[in-house]
């Protein structure tokens, strides 16, 4: 993986050495910039833009993606629903279909704040059964060759007559083509297109059998560019919306697939060489507790040091290569790395420190992850 990354300048810390690492750092400068060049990548139209939070899980970040317009948003938990909500946002998605415990604990929340409009995924008429009768919204999910989740498009008497089962709690379709990061790049726009291609045809056949569309909701982050290439999604009646969240933060990932935007990492974690086994290797804490190890190795890589090759992590520990032993940081020494997969690595951090002028200047709780109590819904 080549990603050419910003000097280390632009994130060292003054005062590293009294940071307790492994440390979350958020530099919210860059995330300002960040969600600007989102923004311009939908159109300029912040509505056009309905990220993720499973990535930001920051109630201040969250505001600030509300401040710059973009009230709709995306989720997977009821504790990010319940983050989203209590942040301002108008409109959330929880992008995961539940039933049972789980969609009581939905209500709960819609029903604690009824000025937001809060929607739900279903692809069976079991789950719709769960949101007859209720305020909350519901989009029908669609497989969009992901094969993870979702209804097959191509059975259109079952998506009609899942959407005429749902009435006017219907809003739209959920098409989430994530496996758009596993095509070649020069290759991705091709096969997105194809993806929106039978999308299309689908939206247009329910209009013509009468059922009002109002929504349609595609593409995480490596696709996201090309759906706003896309031309059948302009013109329509219908809202059309990209969906990537990574973009907020960014990773090894989301910068490579997105190179030449402009986009910089946002966060990072501060870890501390621990040991030196061998003339060539170092050990940090930055193992997979706290840098997730969730898309393969090297998990990270470190800010400023091309030539420190990341190994396989443990728990705590993170060996580092190095090509000789005259390029083995000292005990000690503070590391930045940039993880390859940033959504579950912030998802490790009680608390986020945020960096402005190289100087810890908050400490922000990462009030969204992992879940809630798992009993709240009998309450």
């Amino acid at each position: 993986m080549t990603v050419v990354l910003p000097p280390p300048d632009l994130y060292q810390l003054q005062n590293e050495d009294q940071i307790i690492t492994p440390a979350l750092l958020i530099y919210p400068e860059i995330v300002e910039t960040n969600i600007r060049i989102a923004i311009g990548i939908a159109g300029g139209d912040p509505r056009r833009w309905r990220p993720h939070i499973k990535t930001a899980k920051i109630p201040y970040v969250v505001k600030r993606l509300i401040a710059h317009g973009v009230v709709q948003l995306k989720c997977s938990t009821t504790l990010e629903l319940l983050t989203a909500c209590q942040a301002g946002a108008e409109d959330v998605l929880l992008a995961y279909a539940v039933m049972g415990a789980n969609a009581r604990r939905v209500r709960e929340i819609a029903n604690a704040f009824p000025h937001v409009r809060v929607s739900v995924l279903v692809e069976t008429v079991e789950q719709a059964a769960e949101w007859i009768g209720t305020p909350i919204g519901v989009f029908i999910d669609l497989n969009s060759g992901m094969n993870r989740t979702g209804m097959d498009e191509a059975n259109f008497a079952a998506v009609q007559g899942l959407a005429r089962t749902l009435g006017k709690q219907f809003r739209g379709l959920h098409f989430y083509d994530g496996h758009m990061s596993g095509v070649p790049a020069a290759e991705r726009e091709a096969r997105a297109h194809a993806g929106y291609d039978g999308l299309m045809q689908l939206v247009n056949r329910l209009i013509e059998s009468g059922i009002d569309v109002q929504e349609i909701i595609t593409s995480g982050t490596p696709a996201a560019p090309w759906a706003m290439t896309y031309a059948g999604f302009n013109g329509q009646q219908l809202i059309h919306r990209i969906s990537p969240g990574t973009v907020v933060y960014n990773d090894l990932t989301s910068l490579e697939q997105l190179a030449g935007y402009g986009f910089q990492p946002a966060a990072l974690v501060l870890a501390t060489v621990v040991s030196r086994p061998t003339g060539t290797i170092v050990t940090c804490d930055g193992g997979h507790k706290s840098v997730s190890a969730d898309a393969g190795v090297p998990t990270c890589a470190v800010l400023g040091h091309p030539e420190l090759q990341p190994a396989k992590p443990s728990e705590e520990h993170l060996p580092i290569g190095c090509a000789s032993p005259d390029q083995a940081p000292a005990l000690g020494t503070k590391l930045y790395l940039v993880p390859r997969h940033v959504c579950p690595s912030v998802n490790n951090f009680d608390e986020a420190l945020m960096v402005r002028d190289g100087r810890v200047q908050s400490v922000e709780k990462v009030a969204a992850r992992g879940h809630e109590n798992p009993l709240l819904a009998l309450a």
